[in-house]
């Protein structure tokens, strides 16, 4: 039986940030995949937004258990982090809301650089943890490994070709939420095939009192782009399941709407066309929405809105503009599932108040770590939840070296 003074299960993000904090030659990675990282890989659409750039506390603000994340967050701040890169010559850009991804724009470039952190940490590959338990002050892993602190970084039930397939909530009976779909594109009831791959730029997704202001990526089966990732998450937040007990969701009269137009309110709007269509009488009203509509959208929307596109705008009813204008400030779609294999992150996971913020230790277990996805909190899309990797990550190394 092999003994380390720190066990770490998991080779993700977390996980590998563990090894780096903990500075001991010492420290084994158990991973169960053939590599490390595989879903660090497909971040940002593989360009991995390493982290979001606001201001430390109006990034704290973006997170419902913000007051957990405080003490990881000031750990390894942003600038920590970076620094942890820049080291090894790598460089970022920034990009719309904060969001940060290496310059190479190539997350096996940050897996690169969070390889050469580990020369002295082993790596067991192919190492499937089914059994954590302890006696005397020590943990025995699968009966063959022993240590004298374990941290658990196995991250949670989504994108499962990658790892996170729950494992660390089946191994240990630890108290916990449900666990739900992050982050997950959105399947509509609706034939989107004539379509599939505009983009809406900059518009406001709505879903009872919540909304975001981002971009909207049309699909052959729906809708993804960062706000509706966004707004997935309250969908999701609101329902009552548990990923452990049932992975296919079932949606039941969910509907989201679309300002198209976040920039102007309602009544500017309706004085802006009633002065447009006066001036602009023989246009149709068709080509009149290409300066305020992607152009090959504006079929699927006057179909939807059941607006007759070919009338002249002299000729468009009161009542007939106002509906317009009540579409072009909230298109309502009705949505009938989540893309469940593309969800990118699991919200819910360990409590938060279950382990201690200062250290990520587990308060009814000694020397036991918790860090990365498999924690209760989560973030929005944008280089939200990396950081939370990184961070508690970090935290949960840097406390197992220092209490051994």
């Amino acid at each position: 039986m092999k003994e380390y003074e720190i066990a770490i299960v998991g080779g993700g993000p977390a996980g590998i940030m563990a090894a780096i904090a903990s500075n001991s030659k010492n420290v084994v990675i158990l991973e169960k995949n053939q590599e490390l990282g595989k879903k660090l890989l497909l971040t940002g659409g593989g360009r991995c937004n390493i982290t979001n750039n606001k201001p430390i506390k109006k990034l704290l603000d973006s997170y419902d258990n913000k007051n957990f994340l405080k003490h990881s967050f000031y750990t390894l701040t942003n600038e920590m982090l970076l620094e942890l890169f820049e080291d090894k010559g790598m460089k970022f850009i920034e990009e719309d809301n904060n969001r940060l991804f290496p310059e190479s724009e190539n997350s096996k470039d940050v897996l690169k650089v969070l390889k050469e952190y580990l020369k002295d940490v082993e790596i067991i590959y192919g190492f499937d943890v089914y059994d954590i338990s302890k006696e005397d002050d020590f943990f025995y892993i699968n009966d063959s490994i022993k240590a004298s602190k374990v941290i658990v970084a196995t991250g949670g039930m989504t994108y499962k070709e990658t790892g996170s397939s729950g494992s660390g909530f089946k191994i240990l009976d630890c108290k916990r939420t449900k666990l739900k779909l992050g982050l997950a594109p959105l399947i509509v009831n609706y034939d989107f095939e004539q379509i599939a791959g505009i983009t809406l730029y900059n518009v406001k997704v709505s879903y009872k009192d919540k909304s975001y202001l981002d971009d909207v990526l049309i699909t052959h089966k729906g809708l993804s782009g960062p706000a509706i990732l966004n707004i997935s998450n309250e969908i999701s937040k609101d329902l009552d399941y548990d990923l452990l007990e049932n992975y296919n969701v079932e949606l039941d009269n969910v509907k989201i709407a679309i300002d198209l137009m976040p920039d102007i309110n309602k009544e500017k709007l309706l004085s802006k066309l009633t002065k447009d269509f006066q001036a602009k009488g023989r246009v149709l009203l068709k080509n009149y929405l290409k300066f305020h509509l992607t152009n090959s959208f504006i079929p699927f929307f006057l179909h939807h809105t059941k607006i007759d596109g070919e009338v002249k705008l002299g000729n468009v009813l009161k009542e007939d503009k106002k509906k317009l204008v009540d579409a072009l400030k909230g298109l309502e779609l009705e949505i009938i599932g989540f893309n469940s294999a593309l969800s990118k992150v699991t919200i819910g996971g360990i409590k938060t108040s279950a382990i201690d913020s200062k250290t990520m230790e587990y308060l009814d277990c000694e020397g036991l770590y918790f860090a990365g996805e498999i924690l209760e909190p989560v973030g929005p899309s944008g280089g939200y939840n990396l950081k939370i990797a990184f961070s508690t990550g970090y935290l949960a190394g840097l406390s197992a070296s220092k209490s051994i």
